[in-house]
């Protein structure tokens, strides 16, 4: 009863409480991003109507505080610079400086300052996102299948105002399957779409697409080898990588010793063999028609002949010359 009794005193000022409520909301939020602001040296974002990002030593704004020094990095996308291609070995970044890409627009368009020392934001109208691996087995999807999905959602929605971020395209397939799809979403993308996309992958291949791509351009995450170990330099530079270093990064997972002992073993005498033998396949070169093996001279006599101009006898001559042939 009683409670009845104060929502009966609340209900005449039930659309005022919500002005207030929804006052103090703002007032919290605004609040937060000032202190955090001034705490963490985030800086005002500037918006153009133009399409396109250019942001000066931008940071992840989570990584930051538990990776000292964290290493910014800088991104301009455009019109003129749309696709970004991204390689570099596995934890050297590339996830990392996609992802603070994606929350520096969202936290601008919040509202918010910035992890950076400038950010000029061009109209942004959707960020879409393929990340990560993981399957939908209730649903009867697979790993795979749930990447394509989220790669057709992307294709079939994206415009020139969205932010597209793609973290490896065709893994769960073969290498030229995977390739194939990889390097058709990228066309697509460029093409079709126009979004300002930022793609990672390992298929070096894929670099190949800046030279008939105008509007495309490969960066790279580096790192170096110490003695047995590896240093990930976390800096974005102009270029492709050279190397994917994955089985260092296995080393550093904890893969026995032995295993890593056998894989360079094993990945030596693979890279012997294919300079030994022929190039890798390359998927984007053209290549000539292979040639036919010359006839047997009995298989193009019979091509030559024509049955229905020869008589029974000339046919049976025919038949003993042949056999003599053979």
């Amino acid at each position: 009863m009683l409670y009845e009794q104060v929502l009966d005193g609340l209900l005449p000022h039930i659309t005022a409480l919500q002005r207030i409520a929804i006052a103090v909301a703002t007032l919290d939020v605004l609040a937060c991003f000032a202190e955090r602001a001034r705490a963490l040296n985030y800086v005002q974002p500037e918006f153009r109507a133009e399409i396109g990002l250019d942001i000066q030593l931008g940071r992840h704004p989570v990584v930051e505080s538990i990776a000292q020094p964290y290493v910014a990095n800088d991104v301009a996308l455009s019109p003129y610079r749309q696709l970004l291609l991204i390689t570099g070995p596995n934890m050297g970044g590339k996830s990392t400086f996609m992802r603070q890409t994606a929350l520096i627009v969202l936290l601008a368009y919040c509202g918010s300052f910035v992890p950076a020392q400038s950010a000029v934001i061009g109209e942004v109208d959707r960020i879409f996102t393929r990340i990560g691996a993981s399957d939908d087995l209730a649903g009867g999807r697979s790993t795979f299948m749930v990447e394509m999905t989220e790669t057709a959602n992307i294709l079939n929605n994206a415009n020139a105002n969205s932010l597209v971020l793609l973290d490896e395209i065709g893994r769960g397939t073969s290498t030229f399957d995977g390739l194939s799809l990889a390097w058709a979403v990228a066309k697509q993308l460029l093409e079709k779409n126009k979004s300002l996309t930022l793609f990672a992958t390992h298929y070096f291949e894929l670099t190949r697409i800046v030279d008939e791509a105008k509007h495309a351009a490969n960066v790279h995450l580096d790192a170096v080898e110490h003695g047995q170990g590896i240093v990930f330099l976390h800096k974005v530079e102009e270029g492709a990588a050279t190397m994917s270093y994955g089985i260092q990064v296995a080393q550093l997972a904890g893969i026995p010793k032995s295993v890593v002992q056998l894989a360079k073993r094993k990945l030596q005498q693979l890279e012997n063999q294919t300079i030994a033998a022929t190039p890798q396949n390359d998927l984007f070169a053209s290549h000539p028609e292979p040639e036919e093996p010359p006839l047997h001279p009995l298989v193009a006599e019979l091509e030559r002949i024509q049955p229905d101009d020869l008589t029974p006898k000339q046919a049976l001559e025919l038949l003993y010359l042949l056999k003599k042939q053979l």
